[in-house]
């Protein structure tokens, strides 16, 4: 089934992922000539927040949980960014730390372009310039409605738009009918919803009774998104 029309996924979603789409030739020449790609086991820390950045990351293939921890070790996922999105551009356009980490929540193919190249492109490009622009004001209006998220709606409802956003990042040739199988921990569904891990055990259970979804070890298939988009209020 298509969420189109009936869930505002912009609402939750970055949008860098046509960044580089259709830059001329020569301005993406200049972005690639160094760059390099590296596989990424599940796990692996892509970047650690506090250090410095020296350059940008660009998921080929994968999926990539930015996050933050607290004083007492607590991981708290900000946001998933999925295949075609850039990360840790933030901290290199303010020429400062990194304020989040970044790690693979699954196996992922990872491009890092240097800073002096992206820079370079950037000070030449007016395109690139103006989509980063725009993609930066799109993420201001993404943590809006995040706060907002955590403040006004229940563990229950935020677990709900939490599972239509990963079953949309995790559809792959998807046709109509396919089943969409989403492949994350619950300690990370925990800490992407902001909530105890136990609490994702017992509403998972919940969904399951009502019809809305089914396990498979790990994984959870959406049976019925639409009744999870109204169990979200949106």
């Amino acid at each position: 089934m298509s969420i189109t029309g009936i869930f505002a996924i912009e609402k939750w979603d970055f949008a860098t992922s046509s960044v580089f789409t259709n830059l001329p030739e020569d301005e993406l020449k200049m972005l690639t000539i160094n760059m390099t790609e590296e596989l990424y086991p599940k796990g692996q820390i892509i970047f650690r927040e506090g250090a410095y950045p020296s350059g940008i990351f660009f998921i080929r293939e994968g999926k990539v949980k930015k996050y933050k921890v607290d004083k007492h070790g607590r991981e708290q996922i900000l946001y998933v960014a999925n295949t075609g999105e850039l990360i840790g551009y933030h901290a290199l356009l303010a020429d400062e730390r990194y304020p989040d980490a970044a790690a693979t929540i699954e196996n992922s193919k990872i491009a890092f372009i240097p800073k002096e190249d992206f820079l370079a492109v950037l000070n030449k490009s007016k395109q690139l310039s103006q989509r980063l622009l725009k993609a930066l004001s799109h993420e201001f209006s993404v943590f809006a409605n995040n706060i907002f998220l955590i403040g006004q709606k229940s563990v229950r409802e935020r677990f709900a738009i939490q599972l239509v956003l990963m079953r949309e990042k995790y559809k792959e040739n998807f046709v109509p009918g396919m089943a969409v199988e989403i492949n994350m921990s619950r300690e990370d569904l925990a800490s992407l919803v902001g909530t105890a891990r136990e609490n994702i055990v017992r509403i998972l259970k919940d969904f399951k009774d009502e019809g809305i979804l089914e396990t498979k070890g790990r994984k959870i298939i959406i049976k019925d998104v639409g009744k999870l988009i109204r169990v979200a209020n949106q």
